[in-house]
């Protein structure tokens, strides 16, 4: 059995780790393969091949419930009072497993293929075009809320077929149900997800309601029709897959955008010759992507016993998939804790890998790409304004804003 981890090497609540996990995930790869933490009753796993092989593995899922009730599994069912985030978060294919995972992928996939994509592609690149004009026409402002947070937005709002009146709450609803995938939530954190889960399951069936009467050309519409058809599809899988999509579909391409221009502004090399040659643009978004990772953790759940170096972790644990400690290994990555915009060999795992592996991962780099563009040929003297706070969370790691002007 590996023996405890001191609290210091791994605290995800301490804001001087959240600052820089990174000196931790390295001591976390040298001592080991897996370590039991107490706190969250984890095991973590902070090596690339361990990350990359278990992300594969069938013996681990993201739920046990197609195989195990709560109590064969040894777990407590989550409290009644969170009961309408558990059903929203538990029917979308995010925390589903095949044949269910399956059944839904395969509908939602029809409108992320790379000719789907593609054809997004411009309205992508006037959006944020658009949008860093304002930007600079303003001499600059929070490139947080002004590029990063608006463009991936509105872009699955407008896959969805959410008209641009309604979209105001979709982000901030969206930030409380994620507060419930960082570690130990708080009753605070459960109580806002709860509300949020409420408001954006209502909105969301009053409008496929609207849709069955007057289909457009939407994802929303094209899950109706698929259902109308004879695919297998709810109106809660629906509304969760609808929530999923736009909660994943625009907290990774956020926070990408501002760690990453936080991580250029403090290497200046980098920036100078990433302005010198655009042609840098799509390895410095794997770059950026695998240097500060916008998701640092992934759950699995043991559906049968694993062994790792030796230590059995039985069925019904939990193991957290260190993703920003994988993304930093040096027996993958050549200088790791360098940010080198021109690397090539550069198999990170920041989009996750099997079958979870991230739908929209595609139109995510088409995102990045567009508004580093923009921002590289509209404001080629952008500069930090202020010193950023960094947001509390662990798992989902951001800025709280990222002033700069131009």
């Amino acid at each position: 059995m590996d023996a405890p981890l001191e609290p210091a090497l791994f605290d995800p609540w301490s804001p001087g780790f959240v600052a820089d996990p990174y000196p931790a995930y390295a001591e976390l790869r040298e001592r080991g393969r897996v370590h039991h933490f107490a706190p969250t009753d984890q095991w973590l796993v902070p090596r690339h091949a361990d990350v990359s092989a278990l992300l594969r593995d069938r013996r681990l899922g993201r739920t046990h419930l197609h195989r195990f009730s709560y109590e064969e599994f040894g777990r407590q069912a989550p409290p009644a009072a969170h009961e309408p985030f558990h059903v929203l978060n538990d029917h979308g294919m995010l925390d589903l497993e095949p044949p269910d995972h399956t059944r839904i992928r395969r509908l939602v996939s029809k409108a992320f293929t790379p000719r789907t994509v593609e054809r997004l592609a411009p309205y992508v690149e006037r959006l944020a075009d658009r949008l860093v004009r304002d930007l600079v026409a303003d001499g600059g402002g929070d490139l947080l809320t002004r590029v990063a947070e608006p463009l991936p937005v509105a872009v699955i709002a407008e896959m969805l077929g959410i008209p641009e009146g309604d979209r105001e709450p979709l982000r901030p609803w969206s930030a409380d149900i994620c507060g419930m995938y960082e570690l130990n939530p708080s009753d605070e954190v459960a109580g806002r997800a709860v509300r949020a889960s409420l408001e954006f399951s209502a909105y969301l069936r009053d409008l496929i309601a609207e849709r069955r009467k007057e289909p457009g050309d939407d994802l929303i519409s094209g899950l109706i029709a698929a259902h109308d058809e004879g695919e297998r599809l709810t109106e809660q899988e629906m509304i969760s897959t609808c929530v999923l999509l736009l909660n994943a579909g625009h907290e990774a391409t956020v926070n990408a955008t501002v760690n990453g221009w936080w991580a250029l502004f403090r290497h200046p090399d980098q920036l100078a010759a990433l302005r010198a040659d655009h042609g840098l643009v799509s390895t410095a978004v794997e770059e950026l992507m695998r240097y500060d990772t916008p998701l640092q953790l992934f759950e699995r759940w043991v559906l049968d016993d694993i062994e790792i170096d030796g230590t059995t972790i039985p069925r019904g644990s939990e193991v957290a998939l260190l993703f920003g400690s994988a993304n930093r290994d040096p027996a993958v990555f050549a200088d790791p804790d360098a940010l080198d915009l021109g690397r090539t060999e550069n198999p990170h795992i920041s989009f996750s890998a099997g079958i979870h592996y991230c739908i929209g991962a595609p139109l995510a780099r088409i995102e990045l790409a567009a508004s580093m563009r923009s921002l590289l040929t509209r404001a080629p003297g952008l500069r930090l304004a202020a010193e950023p706070g960094r947001r509390p969370n662990f798992v989902i790691r951001g800025l709280g804003e990222l002033l700069v002007e131009v």
